[in-house]
């Protein structure tokens, strides 16, 4: 479900730029420098959190406790999409190339996003697939440890790299 959430954050993204929205948030450098700072926050925290193993969000551990709803795995996956402004940078700067303005834009779009979130899809089913092949290897306590940490790293600098982007002039 989680998956499913990273796949509706990125078709609003979608449809942000297919309808001009993006392009009015990127001109908008308070709006695009708050969801930029709200993104870089929520990367830092999942970050330190999973560095020190205490995340219930992306730590690698074993499974204990009731298990999270789908809703709320759906709505983590959205939030941590939707928080990811790089995502609407990419779509806006993207999607503008593949569209013929003589033909029927929302024909256009509508394809575009379609072909978008299936390839998507079958892109995370990879990762959850290989994911699970591993289980045996990552309920280990020394690769847990070394996963959260190397994580947690990542994290930390991609919130970091994010809170100190300046805006392109």
């Amino acid at each position: 479900y989680s998956n499913l959430g990273i796949l509706a954050g990125n078709a609003c993204y979608f449809a942000l730029s297919a309808t001009g929205l993006g392009a009015v948030l990127l001109a908008s450098y308070e709006l695009f420098s708050a969801i930029r700072w709200l993104g870089a926050a929520y990367l830092v925290w999942l970050g330190v959190t999973a560095f020190f193993g205490t995340s219930t969000v992306i730590a690698v551990g074993p499974v204990t406790g009731a298990p999270t709803s789908r809703a709320r795995t759906f709505l983590n996956g959205l939030v941590l999409q939707v928080a990811n402004p790089k995502a609407l940078v990419f779509f806006v700067a993207l999607l503008p190339q593949f569209i013929d303005p003589r033909g029927s834009v929302l024909v256009q779009v509508a394809i575009l996003g379609a072909t978008s979130v299936v390839i998507e899809f079958f892109v995370l089913l990879a990762y959850g697939a290989l994911s699970g092949r591993l289980t045996s290897v990552a309920s280990r306590p020394r690769f847990q440890r070394l996963a959260n940490r190397v994580a947690g790293t990542m994290l930390v600098a991609a919130g970091v790299s994010v809170a100190l982007q300046r805006r392109a002039t």
